[in-house]
């Protein structure tokens, strides 16, 4: 099945170019009224005042090209279908609609149909008596023999050069040979672990193989030039590099990093940080990205454009524009950071000896130990199958301590905060973090002054508040309330018995309000206790034994 969104696939372009249209953030862009297969995006600020820049081609690499109209940068864009050259008439039709007595520069990629179609349709516009001219983008190194190199993401640059020189009121030549310029000063490759899917297709097995990518792969999905054995970060980033800058010498560089549509943003910053400690380092000026600048719909890969910069250049990509997709250059500089001494929350304590606390901390730390297995047991049927490994990870360590005579047993609250410390280091997940604060609130209750049974009950409190769980909601507070406001009255037998009856209560709950269970339905919930309270209700039992 096709994995794309789409209502109408024979209006799928259309559809997507009024959705990027009544989103345009500028409300600066139109689409020529004319036949339907006609789709043309202009500038709707445009007045032939200028040379109008003219680019176009397939959909499916968006925001390019539409997302490049505006001032500044394109005068209008053709739409094609998905990787499908617009026609001719579409191309002479949008070339008609913006050129004035300035004339026109078409900026295409070096694919046949863009080259024959756009070509043919200037051809046709000159009989009309307008001026046009062609420069034609082909970045891709892939293929260093290859006599047609195709054209790439380093046409979005092509375009703002172009763009910012008409803006600027430059004759036609002008444009055209500062559009030249910067093809001859360009580079790209691109690499990808996963080709693109076209909509409404079936999906098919993927040829490229799982832990590899293909170096050079088309914009289309055309297959790469090469396969490299590795999806490592790093390793990737210097194999884009190494041809690139042999390629493009020496000098400084504008880098852009594009996302060639599937890859996640927090990739695409690894990556960026990998390119910025390459051997590229020294050379690069400015970072444009990352970001999807000409992609190739879902595609998992990525592309590096090298430009080698002079002034006009420069002054080009750091022009303001009013576009949908452009990216503003970033000045590169290495990390920044700011000096800062990481804050020591530990608790301090002496350990000492208490004979009495000894034992109920062996009892409760062996009970959640011997556990271990009743409780994963339980949570695989309601959860994710870990209950009784978390809580025994944590009692271990106490047991640990204890068994070293590392704990203050003759002094309780340092004893609770302690327990609470350790656990938030060793038992993980939210269980870690719900008994740590159980047990820090208590601790420092109790180092305020409160009763015992108080200092618990504010532990409790704190982790409901923290947690969101209440009575009821199917957790080890099911079992833990009831037992510490016996505790309060002073009897620790009718605390057990409340602990006891508080899990047993859980398996005929039919809705868990917190935690894994909450996403499990009533009929696997049925009749299975909670691991937590169960873990609560037998540490109480153990300790009244």
């Amino acid at each position: 099945m096709s994995r794309f969104f789409f209502n109408d696939r024979k209006q799928l372009v259309n559809d997507a170019i009024e959705g990027m249209l009544i989103s345009a953030p500028h409300g600066n862009l139109v689409r020529l009224e004319s036949d339907p297969a006609i789709r043309v995006v202009v500038r709707a600020d445009w007045d032939k005042s200028r040379v109008a820049v003219i680019s176009g081609g397939g959909s499916g690499h968006e925001p390019a090209h539409a997302g490049f109209v505006g001032k500044g940068m394109l005068t209008a864009a053709v739409c094609g279908d998905l990787f499908a050259s617009p026609s001719v008439e579409a191309v002479l039709n949008a070339i008609v609609a913006v050129t004035g007595d300035r004339g026109c520069l078409l900026i295409v990629k070096n694919y046949t149909g863009d080259r024959l179609n756009f070509g043919l349709a200037a051809e046709r516009a000159k009989r009309y008596g307008l001026k046009v001219e062609m420069v034609i983008v082909a970045d891709d190194i892939a293929l260093p023999d290859n006599k047609q190199p195709r054209g790439i993401a380093g046409t979005a640059l092509v375009h703002k050069i172009a763009g910012h020189a008409a803006e600027q009121g430059k004759s036609l030549r002008d444009v055209r040979d500062v559009a030249r310029q910067a093809c001859d000063n360009l580079w790209s490759l691109g690499v990808a672990m996963q080709t693109c899917s076209l909509p409404g297709s079936d999906e098919e097995e993927g040829r490229i193989k799982p832990g590899h990518v293909e170096l050079g792969l088309g914009i289309h999905g055309e297959p790469g030039a090469s396969v490299v054995a590795s999806q490592n970060s790093k390793a990737i980033i210097d194999t884009l590099v190494k041809p690139l800058a042999e390629q493009a010498g020496e000098g400084r560089f504008a880098v852009l990093i594009n996302n060639l549509g599937g890859v996640s943003a927090l990739e695409m910053a690894l990556l960026t940080k990998e390119l910025a400690h390459s051997a590229l380092k020294e050379k690069i000026a400015y970072l444009i990205g990352p970001a999807p600048l000409v992609s190739s719909l879902d595609m998992k890969g990525f592309s590096l454009s090298l430009l080698k910069l002079n002034a006009s250049f420069e002054q080009a990509l750091n022009a303001p524009v009013e576009t949908l997709g452009w990216q503003k250059p970033v000045a590169f500089s290495p990390l920044r950071t700011l000096a800062h001494t990481a804050l020591e929350d530990r608790v301090e304590f002496t350990p000492s000896a208490n004979a009495q606390v000894a034992e109920y901390v062996a009892v409760a730390t062996q009970t959640l130990i011997g556990l271990e297995s009743r409780l994963n047991a339980l949570d695989a049927k309601v959860g994710d199958g870990d209950t009784g490994s978390t809580f025994a990870q944590g009692a271990r360590d106490i047991a640990q301590w204890l068994e070293e005579d590392r704990l203050p047993l003759n002094d309780l609250p340092a004893l609770l905060l302690l327990v609470g410390e350790r656990l938030a280091t060793v038992m993980g997940g939210s269980s870690g973090v719900l008994m740590s604060i159980f047990f820090t609130a208590a601790g420092q209750a109790l180092a305020d002054g409160k009763p015992l049974p108080d200092s618990l009950l504010n532990g409790l409190s704190q982790m409901k508040h923290y947690g969101g769980a209440d009575l009821g909601d199917r957790t080890l507070i099911d079992a833990l309330q009831p037992a510490l406001e016996a505790l309060h009255k002073g009897d620790i037998q009718a605390a057990a018995e409340a602990a006891k009856k508080g899990a047993e209560a859980t398996a005929s709950m039919q809705k868990a309000g917190a935690g894994r269970s909450s996403y499990v339905n009533k009929e696997n919930l049925t009749g299975v206790t909670d691991p937590g309270a169960v873990a609560v209700a037998e540490v109480f039992g153990a300790l009244v034994r």
